[in-house]
């Protein structure tokens, strides 16, 4: 049969060039947040806008990882820039926190339902990570019309003020709340939870209710400032416990408290194989930029992109002539040891009877391998790092007969029941299967990364296409005949609609990754990320797991 399907220009896969241009225009203009008018009416109103708070809390010079930038930025007609809330793990006084910024610049700081979904994923790494959460409050409260997706539901805004409680009481993991605007309503809740309050004088509020919904509840008249300023709710009721003249003045003593914490200590991973003096990756990151080929379906030595990850030291591997569509091994991230299990691109000729291997996907053998690894750096207590490239597991006769299933089986478990910190990066390809065996987001991994060039899916768009018309292809094919204008169309619009939800943007906006980094932010990003989540005392189930032997009587 004819080719039938003439690729358009916009279906040509992108380089890893052309999509980080992309991810880089599209955060300048989510950092924008609601915009410059909206951030100069921030500064007339003498407070600092969220980013510029979080700029001044963090150390100078330190790495800082966003979680969630993209969320809900293709939602809500664009109005909704980073659900209206900035998360991310940091370094205060030389120590990991998570900051929970609300952004008055968007909606004045409201909660959208994605909002809610990134205030928990910051709460959670906080609590696995057993490491400081600070929330700098600036929220009108719940954004009414959206209110279905905020209010009600297991995972809705009471989940904030359980984690919030879970922490206080079980976990002892510090919680620090800013009150640097209004915090109305239920939001309260969130800052009375923690253990110290700061209001800033003259500019925050903090109440059940404001001002018009006290007069039409009880027919009073009372200003802002009476009801649930600074003033008020530190000489007064003695709700907060700190007031600060400014913004700056209020980070400040933030950072005074942070230092002033005792050690959390570390969790599960002991830290005695650090490396005191780690030497750089061998390649440089920038090099990720030409060793990824332009077409994502092409093949590519991950060898040397390790090699831009990992300590000069490179990496240990563990079997490397068998099953080598699959590379297991040992290294260092900025001197910290971890086990990587990543996928190999391309053609695999080795002592195994029959026609080459196909790289990205797991055999047999390989998923034997990989659990046998896994259950290894289990017992010696090493992180694990997932770098993804796979297309999913081999099907066909010859597959299912070697018993592919319960060799994936025995990977899917060894990697679920792995009580050491797992992280994930994609690299390219994230389909099928393979996608979870390789510590996908179900399995709870502490971290997940993407390059711009990742690619998360069931399926790639030709085979959905495949899977969908191939009978109608059949059909015409026996007739002799090549598919119509409209067979066409509908089958161009699967594959647009599949590379649109394979875009890692798209994964970015759903929360399904914490963020899509750029090769240069690679290393810092997982620097940052491992120290943390090797305070993970680990395993957890589902979104957050307290252990029994945390109660107290």
């Amino acid at each position: 049969m004819a080719d039938t399907h003439d690729e358009s220009e916009e279906l040509r896969p992108k380089g890893l060039r052309a999509l980080a241009e992309d991810l880089k225009d599209l955060r300048d203009t989510l950092r924008l947040g609601g915009g410059g008018n909206k951030i100069q009416r921030q500064h007339d109103q003498g407070k600092l806008t969220a980013r510029e708070r979080v700029r001044s809390l963090i150390d100078p010079g330190s790495v800082w990882v966003e979680i969630g930038l993209l969320m809900a930025h293709d939602l809500y007609d664009g109005e909704a820039p980073g659900a209206g809330v900035v998360t991310g793990v940091g370094v205060v006084e030389g120590r990991e926190v998570v900051v929970v910024a609300n952004d008055a610049t968007v909606k004045a700081g409201s909660w959208w339902p994605e909002t809610i979904k990134k205030m928990l994923r910051a709460q959670e790494v906080a609590m696995r990570c057993t490491i400081p959460i600070i929330y700098l409050v600036d929220s009108s409260g719940v954004n009414l019309p959206y209110q279905g997706g905020v209010f009600p539901g297991q995972y809705g805004a009471a989940r904030l003020f359980y984690y919030n409680s879970i922490m206080r009481r079980y976990l002892g993991i510090p919680q620090i709340a800013a009150v640097m605007g209004p915090c109305i309503a239920g939001g309260a809740y969130l800052p009375a939870l923690s253990d110290v309050i700061l209001m800033v004088e003259g500019s925050s509020f903090m109440g059940l209710g404001g001002p018009n919904l006290v007069k039409g509840a009880t027919g009073q008249t009372v200003g802002a400032e009476e009801l649930g300023g600074a003033r008020v709710h530190t000489e007064v009721s003695a709700v907060a416990h700190y007031m600060v003249p400014d913004d700056e003045n209020c980070l400040e003593r933030i950072r005074q408290l942070i230092r002033e914490l005792p050690s959390l200590g570390v969790g599960g991973v002991h830290n005695n194989g650090d490396r005191e003096h780690p030497t750089p990756p061998v390649r440089s990151a920038e090099e990720i930029y030409d060793i990824l080929p332009p077409d994502h379906r092409q093949p590519y030595d991950m060898h040397e992109l390790l090699e831009c990850i990992l300590d000069g030291e490179g990496l240990n591997e563990f079997q490397p002539d068998h099953a080598a569509e699959m590379i297991c091994g040992t290294g260092f991230i900025s001197g910290m040891p971890v086990g990587v299990m990543a996928n190999y691109r391309g053609m695999i000729k080795d002592h195994r009877p029959g026609p080459p291997r196909f790289g990205g996907i797991i055999y047999t053998e390989s998923a034997r391998k990989v659990a046998y690894f896994i259950e290894t750096m289990n017992r010696h207590r090493t992180p694990l790092l997932f770098v993804q490239d796979v297309s999913g597991f081999m099907v066909g006769p010859d597959a299912e007969h070697s018993g592919i299933i319960r060799a994936g089986a025995e990977f899917v478990e060894a990697m679920s029941v792995a009580t050491v910190p797992k992280l994930t990066l994609t690299v390219n390809h994230a389909s099928g299967a393979g996608y979870y065996a390789m510590a996908g987001q179900g399995f709870d991994p502490d971290f997940i990364l993407s390059l711009p060039t990742g690619r998360m899916g069931v399926m790639e768009g030709e085979s959905a296409v495949m899977a969908l018309f191939s009978a109608q292809l059949d059909a015409l094919k026996a007739e002799g005949k090549v598919p119509d204008e409209d067979l066409r169309t509908r089958m161009d619009e699967v594959r647009e609609d599949y590379e649109r939800q394979l875009d890692a943007r798209f994964a970015g906006a759903r929360g399904f990754v914490d963020e899509v980094v750029l090769p240069e932010e690679l290393v810092p990003a997982l620097t940052l990320l491992l120290r943390a989540a090797r305070r993970n005392p680990g395993p957890h189930v589902g979104p957050f797991h307290l252990p029994f032997e945390s109660l107290s009587p």
